[in-house]
């Protein structure tokens, strides 16, 4: 199932040339909501990139970014990961496992990225291993599995 126009925005990203948007055009919704404004692209290696800019609102009590924002930024990039490197089918699934290894502080003055391969996809299922970083600095590493999801079928109805 293609990423619809109507509810996604998908399109470059203007102010970020070689990005692509990755935004629900409903912004009450969790994306825009929590996270602000995501892009993406597909590196030189193959990898898929998620790219968020954090805000105040991002940090913890310590002034890193929370570690919530790192683990929802790894949860969009699986999805992200299959629409950009995979079938590009990214809905409707869902996560069924995410593994996370804390490995630094996120700074919230820089761009925090989820970069991505897929270790394997079936006709249900995709497997995905990653980082999350800030250029070279290492926040976390991550593994997680996705659920395609069939779109439901309306009940039949008997005569």
């Amino acid at each position: 199932m293609a990423l619809r126009d109507e509810v996604f925005e998908h399109g470059p990203d203007p102010e970020n040339p070689g990005w692509r948007n990755w935004n629900l055009k409903d912004q009450t919704l969790f994306n825009g909501a929590v996270m602000g404004k995501l892009v993406t692209r597909i590196d030189d290696d193959g990898r898929s990139r998620l790219r968020m800019f954090p805000e105040r609102r991002h940090e913890n009590l310590q002034g890193m970014i929370h570690g919530a924002v790192t683990l929802s930024l790894i949860d969009i990039s699986l999805f992200t990961t299959m629409h950009t490197i995979g079938t590009g089918n990214a809905g409707p699934s869902v996560t069924i496992e995410l593994s996370t290894q804390f490995v630094g502080a996120g700074d919230p003055r820089r761009p925090l990225d989820a970069v991505c391969q897929i270790v394997r996809e079936t006709g249900s299922l995709v497997f995905v291993r990653g980082e999350v970083v800030q250029e070279d600095d290492a926040v976390a590493s991550f593994s997680g599995i996705v659920r395609k999801m069939k779109p439901r079928q309306a009940p039949k109805t008997q005569p």
